[in-house]
């Protein structure tokens, strides 16, 4: 295998590159490129020596080629805004960056065949949108969907808040088209449900995190939009009876539950503290809370009713305390934004340690009282920050510093020290669960070597596999997800 390298390229395949692009495809400034370097999270800064922003699948491929024949590293890049680095550059400067911000066409929308297709660098919000338009509904929905590219949501198989309804981003594609390391590209941009005619090659890339191909455009799935909506914020005894909550609310309603999110009293806290114009939706304090959406393509009114049924059973069988309906768009949304500010408030709370895990639903509460005595035992004091889609097993578990202790300097550094050890413990735990180190952020740069801890010999080899025989020279996105 041909050695990668760690040195700016040579400045003639950085002219080769800018010639394929154009002057406005391509900048070396260093104030356009900062924002494009640092990690979402500031823990990771890297360096290029060219980004370059193709307008077409075409140049794509082109500057792929190039990169093929150079053995020049190119780092794909959407919305920049992944949690795990995975978009990010080395810090040696041996990297491209490859921006798909110009591929932001609408090529195509079939409300009857219920698709759209969509170029990688169109922005999750305009494509919801573009599907509202169409009287349909792209279900795809997370805190980033502003700023974040649907390219970089299938790399990455994004998540969000209806995974438990319509499924991760893998499950809403048909078709993608592919550039692959070595310039081909793969056209499989149609839009059938039923094609058996060998490998679902699209699936290699939904989650390779560019390291396999570059996503370029996708046929997505379309849904009917729902014309009821109904959302409640609910108090649970615990978690346990959160997730006979969900049970209960999925069969009372017909399957109509759409999101299911779990949040402690610790989280609520914060986020009235530090969000202005938050406040809490019920009378009383309780430890922890559910906030629920279920919809129907139905205008008659019986699905309130039937949330209303099932909230009053689960009352009377001690799983819900406290339970609030809204009565309007508004009041749904500000219940939503508290969900949503969780991790913008946890931001004025100190260091903060995070994962994001997954259990088998059954297994939810059992882990949050596990984990959550494993680090007060080893931090006493520390602060469990404990939310999530539990309605499809994944748990956001990050973990406060001591609200006793300053929160910068000698006593944060020490505190951040101790990740490692903190993701021994909780990732052991979610191990011996069956769960997953990596519910729906990906692996990245960050989980890199955790992988190899917690996936099988077979499963590491089989990937590395993959790797060697579609990115012979290692140079999509090298030192990402996995080594080949």
């Amino acid at each position: 295998m041909a050695t990668v390298l760690h040195k700016p390229p040579p400045s003639a395949t950085l002219e080769r590159i800018q010639a394929i692009v154009g002057p406005k495809g391509w900048t070396t400034d260093p104030a356009i490129l900062a924002p494009h370097l640092l990690e979402e999270r500031g823990i990771y800064r890297g360096h290029t020596a060219l980004l370059v922003r193709p307008a077409s699948t075409a140049e794509v491929a082109a500057v792929v080629r190039i990169c093929a024949e150079t053995r020049t590293p190119v780092v794909p890049q959407g919305g920049n805004t992944g949690l795990m680095g995975g978009a990010t550059p080395f810090e040696h400067g041996g990297e491209i960056l490859l921006c798909l911000s110009r591929l932001n066409r609408l090529r195509a929308i079939d409300p009857l065949n219920y698709t759209m297709t969509a170029e990688a660098g169109c922005v999750l919000a305009g494509l919801q949108q573009a599907a509202e338009e169409a009287d349909r509904l792209f279900p795809l929905s997370l805190g980033a969907e502003g700023t974040c590219q649907i390219g970089g949501n299938l790399a990455t198989n994004a998540g969000g808040v209806q995974v438990l309804r319509y499924g991760m981003a893998r499950d809403l594609v048909l078709g993608l088209e592919v550039v692959l390391p070595d310039g081909n590209v793969l056209e499989g941009l149609r839009g059938l449900r039923k094609d058996n005619t060998g490998y679902d090659l699209k699936q290699l890339f939904l989650g390779a995190e560019g390291t396999l191909g570059i996503v370029t455009a996708a046929v997505l799935k379309l849904f009917p939009r729902p014309r009821e909506t109904e959302t409640a914020f609910v108090s649970v005894r615990d978690p346990g009876a959160a997730i006979k909550l969900l049970a209960q609310v999925r069969g009372g309603t017909g399957d109509a539950v759409t999101a299911f999110e779990l949040m402690s009293r610790t989280c609520l806290d914060m986020v009235l503290r530090h969000i202005p114009g938050t406040a809490d939706p019920l009378a009383g304090r309780h430890d922890w809370y559910v906030l629920l959406d279920v919809a129907s393509g139905d205008t008659g009114g019986g699905l309130r009713e039937a949330l209303e049924r099932s909230l009053v059973a689960a009352m009377e069988a001690g799983l819900v305390l406290d339970a609030a309906l809204a009565a309007s768009a508004q009041q749904s949304k500000a219940m939503w934004r508290i969900r949503d500010s969780i991790t913008e408030a946890q931001k004025s709370e100190g260091g903060s340690i995070k994962h994001d895990v997954s259990v088998p639903v059954s297994s939810v509460a059992d882990f949050i009282a596990e984990a959550s005595a494993a680090v007060a035992s080893t931090i006493p004091g520390i602060r469990p920050v404990t939310f999530g889609h539990v309605g499809d097993g994944n748990i956001h578990f990050n973990l406060s510093q001591p609200a006793d202790e300053p929160h910068t300097g000698a006593p944060l550094a020490a505190y951040l020290a101790r990740l490692e050890e903190i993701n021994r413990i909780v990732h052991d735990i979610v191990a011996r669960m069956q769960g997953s180190i990596s519910a729906e952020h990906g692996i990245g740069r960050r989980k890199f070597d955790e992988l190899l801890r917690y996936k099988s010999p077979v499963e590491i080899a089989l990937m590395r596999t993959l790797k060697r025989t579609l990115d012979p020279h290692n140079i999509m996105n090298p030192g990402k997800v996995v080594a080949p």
